[in-house]
């Protein structure tokens, strides 16, 4: 992958992460999560894409669908977690 896709693929995954944060709210530090875990998903599903092949929208070398796929497969999975480690604190 070239420096281009590579950073195509990371200013989409950071706009996910903030269209997210905008829908979800939270503070900063969940900003930093969601962006985070939003780049993790984003390269998990474009590697998901290359190793077993799947194509959902292509760019070039760049799977935009399975990338965004995974990308908010991973925003979904953070904020439960994050979310469940906030009400156990909660409870104490």
């Amino acid at each position: 992958m070239t420096l281009p896709v590579v950073l195509l693929g990371l200013a989409i995954a950071l706009l996910i992460g903030f269209l997210f944060h905008v829908l979800r709210g939270g503070s900063g530090s969940r900003l930093l999560l969601y962006l985070g875990m939003s780049i993790l998903g984003f390269a998990l599903g474009q590697w998901g894409s290359m190793a077993f092949g799947w194509r959902l929208f292509m760019f070039g070398v760049l799977d935009i669908g399975m990338g965004v796929i995974g990308s908010v497969l991973s925003l979904a999975i953070g904020d439960w977690l994050s979310r469940i480690e906030s009400k156990k604190e909660s409870s104490v």
